[in-house]
């Protein structure tokens, strides 16, 4: 009899120790998701210093969703860098590829993003980068800086003609672009809107003077 009790004390004793690991994981999980993001990083154009990009947006585009076409030259294979530092959290195909290409540019379309990064800057800041022309070149769990290359411009996915889509995402919220600390004036679609900026992600990694407001 008494080594019976002593069995289900034991047994008690597991579960309850079981409960309490259970707890303390679901905590380490849902806490931080709790916390307020974080300031805003310093967030550059996702294209080379120095060149001009137009940033646009049309009607069933979603709100805050941001085009970049070069203001000159061809958009086919230009570099996509990013436009802060953190780590690579998606880095592959998103949806299908379709088969637009430099040689083909009118070819079928895919669905979803095509190729694409997905870059945590950490304090729950997120971009995102989707239709470029080939694998991206970084991987899942890489640390890039701001200015690195991750892929190259291209039509993969839903896309109409070369060019990047880039999302700026808070916690579990799309936001207003900026860049080089200045918003992008790109809040919704119920319009066609189109502003010229200059890029000012030069030297990668440096420079970076911290988050903005």
């Amino acid at each position: 009899m008494v080594t019976a009790h002593r069995g289900t004390r034991v047994r008690r004793g597991i579960v309850v120790a079981v409960l309490g690991l259970g707890l303390v994981g679901a905590a380490a999980i849902i806490v931080p998701m709790l916390r307020p993001p974080g300031p805003r990083p310093a967030f550059q154009l996702p294209v080379p210093c120095g060149e001009t990009w137009t940033l646009g947006t049309y009607p069933g585009h979603d709100d805050h969703d941001v085009d970049l076409f070069p203001a000159k030259g061809e958009p086919w294979g230009r570099p996509v860098l990013a436009s802060a530092s953190g780590t690579v959290t998606e880095a592959g195909i998103n949806g299908t590829l379709g088969g637009r290409t430099p040689d083909d540019p009118d070819g079928p379309r895919g669905r979803g993003g095509g190729y694409w990064v997905k870059i945590d800057h950490g304090g729950k800041w997120k971009t995102l980068y989707l239709h470029m022309l080939e694998p991206p070149l970084v991987r899942e769990g890489q640390h890039v800086r701001r200015g690195d290359q991750i892929g190259r411009i291209g039509s993969t996915g839903d896309s109409g003609a070369p060019h990047l889509h880039y999302e700026q995402h808070r916690g579990f919220e799309k936001v207003e672009t900026y860049f080089d600390g200045v918003p992008s004036g790109i809040t919704s679609d119920d319009r066609e809107y189109s502003v010229s900026r200059r890029s000012n992600n030069c030297d990668a990694g440096a420079g970076e003077t911290g988050p903005q407001k």
